[in-house]
């Protein structure tokens, strides 16, 4: 838990200042353009937080007034309220001041998160429990800086590609997370269509069946939910893809077949016609059912592949 100082509020010059901790933050243009105007109008309304370090203000949370400040030009000093922590609840301080107002960036959280895990020796589970979170949401931010290619990071720094695509990415080999970013400017994918896209890639055994996703990743997220399949899929070996055709053309004869039975059925046919074709029906019913057993075991069969 966080220490205040009992000391009153501090002012401290603005070149006292030491932004050690400063590295843990992105930078914020705009919000430091409205800062500038709120000190030119109001002046300072809250006091920045500060730890002090051989009696130096080490800057904790504050920094977007910090550089307004000197951006202002008459402002000589910030006030400051001390915070007595160490090393390890420094930086759990910054987390913690943040989730009041301003959103934390991931890429902020995974800073912090990698400094108290690889840095200061702390277990995932002990930094879950200083920041009120679980486990898993600390693994997953670790994973954005150890698992991410540097490619995709900036991208997810610069706020062109989502934490929840970037999360999804961290399951890819770092050399083939380029390949998807590609992929994924191109074709403006949503997150859930890079969670489906990488799936695929992780399911695909072969070079093509990997190009032909990422080449046509809409196209073979329709074949994998069902969709209508091609004259000829890259992916498939060519007995694979003769079985696809056939299969392609039953499934739809099957549902042409279904809608007619559960929405019109006898109600269309003539007396004369039932004695026709009530023996093909029967066969339909009997060869169905073979079928759809063999069928089955040919779909456990491929699960133990």
């Amino acid at each position: 838990m966080v220490k205040w100082s009992s000391r009153e509020l501090q002012f401290f010059a603005l070149e006292r200042f030491d932004e050690r901790y400063g590295c843990y933050r992105l930078s914020a243009r705009e919000a430091e353009a409205s800062m500038v105007s709120s000190l030119r109008q109001f002046g300072q309304i809250s006091p920045v937080v500060c730890c002090l370090r051989e009696e130096t203000p080490c800057l904790i949370d504050g920094y977007k007034r910090l550089q307004a400040a000197r951006r202002v030009g008459a402002l000589d000093g910030l006030s400051a309220r001390l915070i007595e922590v160490d090393e390890r609840q420094a930086k759990v301080a910054m987390y913690r001041l943040n989730q009041v107002g301003r959103r934390v960036h991931v890429l902020e959280e995974a800073w912090l998160i990698y400094a108290l895990v690889r840095e200061d020796g702390l277990s995932q589970l002990e930094v879950a429990q200083l920041m009120g979170r679980h486990k898993s949401w600390v693994c997953r931010r670790l994973a954005l800086l150890e698992k991410l290619a540097p490619g995709v990071r900036q991208d997810l720094q610069l706020g062109l590609l989502s934490p929840t695509a970037a999360r999804a990415m961290t399951q890819l080999p770092t050399g083939n997370q380029g390949e998807l970013l590609e992929t994924v400017r191109r074709e403006s994918l949503t997150a859930a269509e890079v969670r489906e896209v990488v799936k695929l890639l992780l399911g695909s055994s072969t070079r093509e069946q990997k190009e032909f996703v990422l080449e046509k990743p809409r196209q073979a997220l329709s074949q994998a939910r069902g969709g209508p399949t091609p004259a000829w899929d890259p992916r498939l070996s060519t007995a694979g893809n003769r079985v696809a055709r056939k299969l392609g053309a039953l499934l739809d004869y099957l549902a042409g077949m279904e809608n007619w039975l559960r929405h019109r059925g006898r109600g269309e046919l003539s007396l004369c016609d039932g004695g026709i074709l009530s023996p093909g029906f029967a066969r339909l019913a009997q060869d169905g059912r073979v079928v759809s057993e063999l069928a089955n075991d040919l779909v456990e069969e491929m699960k133990l592949a």
